[in-house]
């Protein structure tokens, strides 16, 4: 049995800041989304043993904020940045933990999530699948290679307002 924890990065700061995009930071309401996820996941007793996470600021500093108080050192990919499924799934495919963590971008984290699962949560929110929208799945599988469209059940889902 592998879990996977998909995760899209918390709301960013469209103020103008940074010149491009790929350094744009979370806004403050990200901020406390991102540790409310962190405190959420805590609550699911669910804990990564491999981070695979895009190299925008705001998908690293979300997963700063989740404080998950481990030591394991995230993968900041360039691969994961605004990738779509396809991508995202061929590099779930190169994992080794049996709990990963993947923190990416939309529209592919979302197309990803709904194109894995054999069956999608009962959540009004699951196919826009917003700043901060978080699935848990499991797969029935013993090797991250097997990991294939449709072979995984949701177990949980969430979105920042629920929490």
């Amino acid at each position: 049995m592998k879990r996977l924890i998909l995760m899209r990065h918390a709301k960013s700061d469209w103020s103008g800041g940074p010149s491009s995009d790929q350094d744009r930071p979370l806004n403050p309401r990200g901020r406390k989304a991102a540790a409310a996820l962190g405190k959420w996941l805590n609550e699911q007793q669910v804990r990564p043993d491999e981070i695979l996470c895009s190299s925008s600021a705001r998908t690293m500093e979300t997963h700063q904020r989740l404080d998950l108080k481990d030591d394991i050192a995230p993968q900041h990919l360039r691969g994961l940045y605004l990738a779509p499924a396809a991508d995202i799934l061929a590099t779930l495919r190169g994992a080794t933990g049996e709990c990963v963590l993947m923190i990416g971008h939309n529209p592919g984290i979302g197309e990803m999530a709904e194109a894995i699962l054999s069956d999608a949560p009962d959540h009004p929110k699951f196919t826009a699948y917003p700043s901060g929208a978080t699935l848990l799945a499991e797969f029935d599988i013993t090797d991250w290679t097997q990991a294939g469209w449709g072979n995984a059940n949701a177990r949980h889902f969430t979105v920042p307002r629920d929490l």
